[in-house]
């Protein structure tokens, strides 16, 4: 575990482990720097891709990311995040290895989107790849045994070519109305379905759109890592609390 005290004390900052990826990062994706109104600083894990994580669940990989997240603890990050909700997966490892608060995965807040159900209500999770998301995932941030219901965008063309596949280029329209037409099915095939994750950390560029199709509650890796900086903090002196 990395000792704090050898961190090098300069203004906070909040560090994401990011994937190694070629797909545009558009405001709203947590790696466009632009999408938080407070100190954020990225480090690529080298040859982490969509394809060892998300398809092939390489534990190889944990060390890697503990490597990085303890780079940018000597840095100065004062957290650590993540650029993919499938790294709930190495949740444990990661709190476990790194001195700091870890917001590994936006499917942390399906605990607080728990709290919300009314009764008979599911949590909806709408993910990148529901053929990828497994019990395990859901078993390394503790949520097994809530009631879910998982909206896959398998079958989204656009996104899983940028997202899943890697293509280089991003039509934000279409990907636009991918999102809405998951966020249609899951609520037209599970009308049962309250609060909202989602999985993706490239999803909440259309946070909004799922909001006004759903009236549902939201939560996306920008509302977990919002509320992370105001948890760690000062809102008078801008001091952190770690």
């Amino acid at each position: 575990m990395t000792n704090l005290k050898e961190k090098n004390h300069s203004a906070p900052f909040l560090g994401v482990l990011m994937l190694e990826t070629t797909f545009p990062r558009i405001k709203g994706d947590i790696g466009n720097s632009a999408t938080f109104d407070f100190p954020v600083r990225c480090r690529v894990v080298k040859n982490a891709s969509v394809e060892r994580l998300v398809i092939q669940a390489d534990k190889a990989l944990i060390q890697p990311f503990i490597d990085a997240g303890e780079a940018l603890i000597r840095e100065g990050a004062i957290a650590i995040a993540t650029s993919c909700g499938f790294l709930a997966l190495f949740h444990r490892e990661l709190i476990k290895a790194l001195g700091v608060p870890v917001f590994s995965s936006s499917l942390l807040q399906v605990h607080l989107a728990q709290t919300l159900l009314k009764p008979g209500e599911k949590v909806g999770i709408i993910t990148a790849k529901k053929s990828a998301l497994t019990p395990e995932h859901f078993e390394a941030v503790g949520i097994n045994g809530i009631p879910m219901v998982i909206q896959g965008m398998d079958q989204s063309r656009e996104f899983s070519d940028v997202f899943i596949k890697g293509k280089t280029t991003l039509d934000e329209a279409l990907c636009r109305q991918e999102m809405e037409a998951a966020a249609r099915e899951l609520i037209t095939t599970h009308p049962e379905v309250g609060p909202i994750v989602l999985e993706c950390t490239n999803m909440p560029p259309y946070a909004a759109a799922v909001k006004e199709i759903t009236e549902n509650p939201v939560f996306d890796v920008t509302t977990l890592l919002n509320m992370a900086w105001a948890t760690l903090i000062s809102p008078e002196t801008g001091a952190s609390f770690m």
